[in-house]
């Protein structure tokens, strides 16, 4: 009875219940398993493929607002910050007027814009399809006061047709004159063409709320002319973790940034500490010439300028992920670790079940991976897990350097694109602190675990 009350020390249940015996190893779990969840989630919901095709489009993402910040940074400015609003239009054929040449219809969308800032955009995204002459739309928005301002008068170019227009400097010299006839002189401000369209005439530069009305008047040159419109009232803040310069949800890269930095910390250091395990094993154990060949090694591979080397290589092959990976094991075999775990092999390999085994004829290999490998695995463990974070900071700093491979969403590359585009002085705060926070979650993490295994394996570590 009593020894089945006895959980085994190294065995998964008592690792498991030392760990949740202290505070710190219960946050770890919970951060694990928040980062487990993550990556779940982004696996089915996101697949790689084309998330990776999709993250590097030109056109996948013009209907978000650009460096727009997540939509819970209106708690900090205390605000109802305008939100993206989306109108779509459908020419209904049973609806179109005229004879000839000529066919007209009326497209009409009413919304409601109760938002305490101006909108930063307004563009239509059109689709046709012709047989000989492009259709002809004029656009008009109905403010809430009556006032119906024609936008623009514009025939479609091409099938798949853009109309920015904010880029439309003569609307804009005419809302800048009909806004400056109607409210108060000695204002100073300067007119936009979504402040222009949204603002309140009164003393105050304040957006004009209630319900506006997006009207396309549509002339086709044929009964069975096809025309699609989505017209976007862009907003200022987007998604749970805003937008970048391009336009792109960071939330996507955040995301797949879990799983790919994650990979590479774990492959990184498990190929390291195996490789340092079985070359400082062969080292201890074989001693004489072989000891001192690979001690050598080690000593010339601890004084390599490891960062700049990495550095140099990542700029000349511009490396991904995986090459990286394994350039850093390669650069990193013969690291400290084979000088620590060779002072344990050289005491195991003095207990009397080694002798033992050398008695009845044990070869030497299995030796080494029989007996005296898993003898000194659990001690080499704690140091395994705290070192994941220090890889997945190294991609982030070659990342932050512009060394690898941009194609592919990590949480570095976000915070290297975040700088170039000058995130910090342009108040672009949440670009660099969510992929931050994310790599001090990971940092915390696996330190707390690893500490906390040490004290499990190491004895002498339970006293502190």
């Amino acid at each position: 009875m009593k020894n089945q009350e006895i959980i085994s020390e190294y065995s998964f249940r008592g690792i498991l219940k030392e760990v949740l015996s202290y505070k710190s190893g219960v946050a770890a779990l919970i951060i694990l398993i928040f980062f487990g969840v993550m990556i779940l989630y982004t696996v089915i919901r996101f697949p790689y493929e084309e998330t990776i095709a999709l993250w590097n489009s030109s056109t996948a993402f013009l209907k978000n607002p650009r460096n727009a910040p997540p939509v819970w940074w209106s708690i900090f400015t205390g605000k109802k910050e305008p939100r993206n609003i989306e109108l779509k239009f459908n020419v209904d054929k049973s609806n179109i007027t005229g004879e000839g040449n000529i066919f007209k219809t009326e497209l009409k969308k009413d919304f409601l814009y109760d938002y305490d800032d101006f909108p930063t955009e307004l563009n239509i995204f059109f689709n046709a399809r012709y047989k000989k002459n492009p259709p002809l739309v004029k656009i008009y928005l109905v403010r809430p006061d009556g006032d119906k301002i024609l936008l623009k008068e514009h025939t479609i170019r091409s099938e798949d047709d853009v109309l920015y227009l904010n880029n439309d400097f003569s609307l804009e010299n005419r809302l800048d004159s009909q806004v400056r006839a109607k409210i108060p002189s000695g204002i100073d401000f300067s007119v936009t063409v979504t402040r222009g369209l949204f603002l309140k005439y009164s003393g105050k530069l304040d957006v004009l709320k209630g319900n506006y009305s997006l009207i396309l008047d549509v002339e086709l040159g044929d009964v069975n002319d096809e025309l699609t419109a989505d017209a976007v009232v862009y907003g200022k803040v987007y998604g749970i973790a805003g937008t970048d310069h391009l336009r792109r949800p960071i939330h996507i890269a955040l995301l797949w940034g879990a799983p790919l930095d994650l990979s590479f910390g774990l492959g990184a250091s498990l190929s390291i500490t195996l490789l340092h395990l079985i070359i400082a094993t062969i080292s201890g154990w074989y001693g004489g010439w072989v000891d001192s060949l690979i001690q050598r090694f080690t000593e010339i591979y601890m004084v390599l300028p490891f960062l700049p080397i990495m550095i140099m290589i990542s700029l000349f092959y511009k490396l991904n992920l995986w090459s990286l990976l394994v350039v850093v094991v390669l650069l990193s075999m013969f690291g400290f670790g084979i000088k620590t775990t060779r002072a344990l092999v050289l005491q195991v390999k003095t207990l009397p079940y080694i002798e033992a085994a050398q008695v009845y004829g044990a070869s030497n290999w299995r030796i080494i991976f029989l007996y005296i490998i898993p003898k000194i695995l659990p001690p080499v463990i704690p140091g395994l897990v705290a070192s994941v974070p220090v890889y997945v900071f190294l991609e982030a700093i070659l990342a932050l350097f512009g060394v690898l491979d941009p194609t592919q969403p990590t949480w570095g590359m976000v915070i290297e694109e975040a700088f170039n585009n000058g995130a910090l002085y342009k108040g672009y705060f949440y670009w660099v602190l969510i992929p931050s926070s994310l790599l001090i979650l990971t940092a915390v993490s696996f330190s707390l675990l690893g500490f906390i295994l040490d004290r499990i394996v190491n004895p002498k570590l339970k006293e502190l």
